[in-house]
């Protein structure tokens, strides 16, 4: 027989943090994760002059990440409702920690992708504990959900321009950055040791390793809607991820990762701002307006790198970082309404199934064509794809119309 520890009497035997700071450490630590997680994409550089790194290494590299986050959010993403949210955050830190250390001594690709596995495990371990402990911090209601959507692109943002930051003025660049984030990271950990437990767990933690996907019947129809911009979205950011910097590079004949790192940061900054501003916007109208910045912001950093236009590209990636909040958080509202209570979790993992394979496997096959038929090439039909299928979504809205799309407001 087993029993379960209440959060408060486990609380009197250890320090204990407030409701409000809590609240605070768990969002810096969504930022932490999702910052970390961008923190190669500037060094991709530097990681090709020291050992030689491809176009498809730097796509491995990130795609594997995503493929273990994946993996592992399918598996151990309830984990914490039944184990708590705190054993599930320490085990997740401890693991991001060892992430850190394997990338600040990494001296080839076998150990920066063992490391990438490791941080995507992690990630995948930690982002429904922390989803739900803003959730169950919260004082207001709908703010920790609102804090969900802006602390992991605000993360990306900081953690891409903090790296090459990093790299370009502190010495030995492929380790200093990751060095900081450990020290970061081992802090949280004293953090979630002190915070409170908002989950007293339930029975059926092995049963809730067992991947669960579904589709409602009633939400079917939205899902096949929707499903081009979740992925034109989430392709999108995996190019961006992988391939910024090259890009940039390339059209602009700038050979310092800063640039790449002002273009995931745009992207990303963007995303964000598209996500308070369209807040309390109906689902179907912010996925209107996510899809039409998708096709128009692709088009202007298409013809931007066409010209070697440092305005027009940063301008495009601006447009489409609109897009990119905006087509993702529409998608969300469009479709989870749909869901009674008891099929939002299937059908959320179903959503995250699409998204991270979206963001992993179209990059993958743009490293690989990088090296058949050029970068440029490839960024033209990467981003074709990318506007034809949040093209498609946009028709698809606009024929639907409003009257078989569910129009969802959150208030903050």
């Amino acid at each position: 027989m087993t029993t379960t520890v209440s959060p408060q009497t486990e609380s009197t035997s250890r320090p204990r943090l407030g409701r409000g700071v809590a609240f605070t450490l768990i969002a810096v630590i969504i930022a932490t994760f999702l910052g970390a997680s961008a923190t190669p994409t500037p060094l991709y550089e530097h990681y090709q002059q020291l050992w030689g790194f491809s176009s498809l290494a730097s796509t491995l590299v990130f795609g594997i990440y995503a493929l273990a986050l994946l993996a592992t959010l399918l598996t151990a993403g309830s984990l914490s409702d039944h184990i708590g949210r705190r054993p599930v955050l320490l085990g997740a830190l401890a693991l991001e920690a060892v992430s850190l250390a394997l990338f600040a001594s990494a001296d080839g690709l076998t150990i920066l992708l063992i490391a990438r596995v490791v941080q995507g495990v992690a990630t995948g371990a930690a982002i429904s504990a922390l989803g739900s402990a803003l959730i169950d911090l919260e004082r207001t209601p709908g703010r920790g959900s609102i804090i969900n959507s802006v602390a992991p692109t605000m993360g990306l943002a900081v953690g891409a321009v903090g790296s090459s930051l990093i790299s370009e003025h502190l010495p030995r660049p492929t380790s200093t950055v990751y060095l900081v984030l450990l020290v970061l990271v081992i802090l949280e950990i004293f953090g979630v040791w002190a915070a409170p437990e908002t989950s007293g767990g339930r029975p059926g933690a092995w049963q809730s390793l067992r991947p669960t996907l579904a589709v409602p019947r009633q939400a079917r129809t939205m899902i096949a809607l929707t499903a081009p911009c979740l992925i034109a979205v989430w392709a999108l950011g995996g190019f961006y991820l992988s391939l910024g910097p090259a890009l940039a590079r390339n059209a602009l004949d700038v050979h310092s990762s800063l640039i790449g790192a002002i273009m995931v940061a745009t992207l990303t900054g963007f995303g964000a701002a598209a996500v308070l501003t369209f807040r309390k916007l109906g689902g179907r109208t912010v996925m209107l307006i996510g899809t039409t910045a998708l096709v128009l912001g692709v088009a202007v950093t298409l013809i931007g790198a066409e010209t070697s236009s440092a305005v027009l590209i940063l301008v495009g990636t601006a447009v489409a970082g609109i897009g990119f909040g905006a087509g993702f958080q529409g998608t969300i509202l469009t479709v989870m309404p749909l869901a009674e209570n008891h099929e939002r979790a299937g059908l959320l993992s179903t959503v995250y199934v699409i998204a991270y394979l979206a963001n992993s496997l179209p990059a993958l096959l743009a490293g690989y064509l990088v090296g058949k038929v050029g970068l440029v090439d490839t960024t033209r039909g990467y981003g074709a794809l990318v506007m034809v299928l949040a093209a498609a979504a946009l028709i698809g809205l606009l024929v639907t119309g409003e009257r078989k799309v569910e129009a969802v407001s959150v208030s903050e």
